[in-house]
């Protein structure tokens, strides 16, 4: 049985459905896109990236958010592809509008007017950084993952001053990404290791942030994202909206999946990977290739086994070429995602103008290479991710729950329709006497959290396996759940 007392239950799979009719489930790509972090040109930036998300500090009652800034260092040349970065530090009330303070740390070309928060002469480099407000140890209130392939760890009182564990490092390739589950009360690094599909995910665990397990693969590609690879490079080619790689060859080249970013919710874990198709070898000495760079959807119950979402349909596709715009060949998430004001999901992530060198692409101004990347912030309806959606009229029958009173309610949206509720036994499949389709109260209009009802009826029979049969009609359902509400 499900059970949407403890969680809401959400489409992203199967798991709470039993059977749809005139119903189509369909994934939804995040809204209201803004750059919120771009390269500081005043100290010489070119571009930003990070593989952590903007975290609350409830001390200073300010976001924090720690990131690398990159500079072009002589002799290599003005644009040559190789560059330096720097950790820096941003803080903001609103999680939109970034301010960098002057931290007077560290100098950097004769300054120490910047907000650099890292000394540019440690080796290693401040990859993942986590604030963990349930510490009971100030001095390590933060923890941090670091270098640019095996992860070591580390711990600090202020983001800033940092000791290095005696511990082992974790394995991993230059891609990672790096959580505490509560749920769990695991610190999770999921991190990229090679397989027969190239690029992949592993998972490595802990609960003391002192001991990791060895880490197991989670994820990779397959034969259907090879396919999709080719057809994804041929869309852009064909379209002159969007910037083409400037190598592209014939060689019918893997897809592989070149990190994954992971967000708890609602008792599942929704997986961010991004989706690396190569569409040219680039030859030595770079070793590497053009590709693109776009986000798709997973989901797991158990961080193991992982399910793809909406037929592997991309929910951060490439952006087309435009002066604001940044994605042009690349996105990454910055982290995980945080639910905000219980109201949206917030998505921040690396939006990437180029893949490859200066000297492939020809015909951009330089203009472009002095503003490569930018660190955007993208908003999401709450339980957002994936609807079922009826056109006209439809069906969604549950799985059986066993009802313990309380009521049902929905996300959902119903502005040219309704969207109404009928309990049935979880047996027979019959409706129970006063809970049917013609007694059921229709809901209209956009609702986030929206109880459903019958005209004698708000609560829900006692102990009693039941299932939901919603009926839509020119609605769209996000979630359901049970709850207690006076």
């Amino acid at each position: 049985m499900i059970n949407p007392t403890q969680h809401k239950q959400l489409f992203l799979d199967d798991a709470a459905i039993a059977q749809m009719t005139g119903v189509a489930r369909r994934l939804h790509q995040p809204a209201s896109h803004e750059a919120v972090i771009r390269p500081d040109q005043t100290q010489g930036q070119v571009a930003v990236q990070t593989r952590s998300a903007p975290q609350w500090n409830s001390e200073k009652g300010l976001w924090e958010w720690w990131y690398w800034g990159y500079y072009t260092v002589p002799p290599y040349g003005k644009y040559h592809a190789t560059q330096r970065s720097l950790s820096c530090y941003a803080t903001s009330s609103d999680g939109i509008h970034w301010e960098r303070p002057n931290l007077g740390l560290y100098e950097w070309r004769g300054s120490r007017q910047n907000n650099i928060a890292r000394d540019p002469a440690q080796e290693r480099t401040l990859y993942h950084i986590v604030r963990d407000e349930a510490e009971s140890d100030p001095q390590r209130r933060y923890k941090a993952l670091f270098d640019v392939h095996d992860r070591y760890l580390g711990v600090s009182p202020d983001g800033f001053t940092w000791t290095m564990l005696d511990v082992p490092p974790i394995p991993s390739q230059d891609e990672s990404h790096f959580l505490y589950d509560a749920s769990s009360g695991q610190f999770l690094a999921f991190v990229k290791q090679p397989t027969d599909w190239g690029r992949s995910v592993w998972l490595a665990t802990s609960r003391d942030f002192q001991h990791f397990g060895a880490a197991q693969l989670v994820f990779h590609s397959d034969a259907i994202d090879r396919a999709n690879r080719k057809a994804r490079i041929q869309q852009i080619l064909a379209d002159p909206a969007y910037l083409a790689p400037p190598l592209v060859d014939e060689t019918d080249h893997i897809a592989q999946v070149y990190q994954m970013a992971v967000l708890p919710y609602a008792g599942l874990y929704v997986g961010f990977p991004v989706l690396f198709n190569p569409a040219g070898a680039i030859p030595p000495p770079h070793m590497n290739y053009t590709a693109l760079n776009q986000v798709e959807l997973t989901v797991s119950r158990d961080r193991l086994h992982w399910e793809r979402v909406a037929d592997r349909a991309l929910f951060l596709p490439v952006d087309p070429r435009s002066d604001g715009s940044y994605g042009w060949a690349q996105k990454l998430l910055c982290g995980t995602p945080h639910i905000h004001q219980n109201r949206e999901i917030w998505i921040y992530y690396n939006a990437l103008r180029f893949r490859g060198m200066r000297e492939l692409y020809k015909d951009i101004p330089d203009a472009y290479f002095e503003d490569q990347s930018a660190l955007v912030l993208a908003k999401l309806r709450l339980d957002g991710f994936v609807s079922l959606d009826a056109a006209k009229e439809g069906t969604v029958v549950t799985q059986p729950f066993l009802a313990q009173g309380g009521q049902l309610f929905v996300n959902a949206v119903a502005n040219a329709g309704t969207l109404r509720a009928e309990l049935l036994d979880a047996e027979s499949g019959q409706p129970l006497p006063g809970f049917s389709q013609s007694e059921a109260v229709a809901l209209q209009g956009d609702h986030l959290a929206s109880r459903l009802g019958w005209q004698a009826r708000t609560a829900l029979p006692q102990d009693r396996a039941v299932r939901v049969r919603f009926h839509l009609d020119q609605a769209q359902l996000y979630a359901f759940w049970v709850e207690n509400r006076i």
